[in-house]
């Protein structure tokens, strides 16, 4: 099925190599993604309440003789425990690694109490339009800053970056227009959207600790993680969440006129406050302490990446894809590698043509209508090329040598950008 799926999308032929093809279009192998599925299935029950009944399965706690579940893995011997293959006792021994994150039953979490609808008009979220300019946008922010410039104002600029797996959080808090706090954080195998949350998190629970404050302003580049601040479905950024919330919970109840604002600034506009933020990311050193548990996303992207690892090296060493598969590079000169993220790296250079897909598909796996496949698999017709100056039509005389395909002209014809320019000006290549 995923194999005629990908032959059908591609328009390749029916003789094409299937993992070559699979790696074109950016569906991994069923097997690779069942393996994925198995991963996170190990880590969904850390999902669910704490009186669910496989919860109560995978309590390892020793029993005393009034056993209130035989069948949970305290009840069981250590000979058994070696004995038994269970998936649950796969689950259990993974959740050594992950700490905690869900916590649906939070009283912060509970209809009709909690802030979204007894405060909904105490916080709002101010996102950026993507079709403006920077600088527009950058005098937004500097008007605001000039607006609330009051003592009474606190503005909260926060932001988070992950190098080798340690995420660093700065959050700094200024009070008219002066820095009053200034927090800095670093954390291990955590998610960036986790890292951006819990550094509004240190902001906005230093600002609330300040007297006389009856407005937070919040600014970071990473607005979808601050409205899950208010989201009440299950998500891992709940511990976070719950903590804000509680937060917030006492600030509005001081006064009917406090409030909260969220703005949405990337660090790419280098505004002056994340100016500030960036000295601090370069000038701290973080201490790095190993071994440590890992968040429940974390844990979830972690395993994913091994996937797509094992699925490129088996790729590159296969002979599935294809003898004569097609090693193209990357704008930065590396091996393009499968990778079923944004459609994959092959498909997002032709999928604008359906005939160019085709076409590039044919000339990546090397089956397409000329000699050099005829001599395969039609050994009885004609493989001569046209040109009359080459006796077999070969992939590599077509792309380099050929005089009847060179209205476009590069030395570098194993990039993709410049294999795609090429067959952009000579549509009969590789073609009917």
């Amino acid at each position: 099925m995923q194999r005629r799926a990908t032959i059908w999308i591609l328009g390749a032929f029916k003789t094409s190599p299937s993992e070559g093809i699979e790696a074109l279009v950016g569906i991994i192998p069923i097997k690779f993604h069942l393996q994925k599925l198995a991963n996170n299935s190990l880590i969904q029950p850390f999902k669910l309440l704490e009186n669910y009944i496989i919860k109560n399965l995978m309590d390892d706690s020793p029993h005393c003789t009034n056993i209130s579940n035989p069948h949970a893995i305290g009840s069981l011997t250590n000979c058994q425990r070696n004995i038994v293959k269970s998936h649950i006792i796969d689950s259990k021994i993974k959740s050594y690694g992950i700490f905690p994150s869900f916590d649906p039953l939070h009283q912060e979490f509970t209809p009709g109490y909690c802030v979204s609808d007894k405060f909904s008009d105490h916080f709002s979220f101010n996102l950026v339009n993507k079709k403006g300019k920077d600088n527009i946008h950058t005098q937004e922010l500097d008007d605001l800053v000039l607006q609330n410039s009051l003592s009474s104002s606190a503005l909260v600029v926060t932001n988070a970056s992950i190098k080798n797996n340690i995420a660093i959080l700065v959050a700094h808090v200024h009070q008219a227009n002066f820095p009053l706090i200034k927090t800095v954080h670093h954390v291990v195998s955590i998610t960036s959207s986790k890292a951006e949350l819990f550094a509004v998190r240190c902001g906005i629970n230093q600002a609330c600790n300040k007297d006389n404050i009856s407005k937070i302003i919040v600014i970071t580049d990473s607005i979808h993680s601050a409205k899950l601040i208010f989201d009440s479905l299950s998500h891992p950024l709940q511990s976070h969440s719950a903590a804000i919330l509680n937060e917030l919970w006492l600030f509005f109840n001081k006064s009917q006129d406090n409030s909260i604002e969220f703005w949405e600034c990337s660090s790419r506009l280098k505004w002056r406050f994340h100016k500030d933020v960036d000295k601090d990311f370069k000038s701290f050193k973080p201490t790095l302490f190993f071994p440590c548990k890992t968040s429940w996303d974390f844990c979830k992207k972690t395993d994913s990446d091994n996937i797509i690892k094992q699925w490129k090296m088996c790729f590159q060493a296969s002979d599935g894809k294809g003898n004569k598969f097609m090693d193209l590079l990357d704008n930065d000169f590396n091996i393009i590698e499968p990778s079923y993220i944004k459609r994959g790296p092959w498909l997002q250079a032709f999928r604008h043509s359906n005939s160019l897909c085709a076409r590039a598909t044919r000339a990546i796996t090397n089956h397409a209508l000329i000699g050099e496949f005829c001599l395969r698999f039609f050994p009885n017709e004609d493989f001569k090329c046209s040109c009359n100056e080459y006796p077999i039509e070969t992939k590599r005389h077509i792309l380099h040598e050929c005089r009847r395909f060179n209205r476009y002209w590069n030395p570098r014809r194993d990039s993709i950008s410049h294999f795609i320019m090429f067959l952009i000006h000579n549509p009969k290549a590789f073609a009917f």
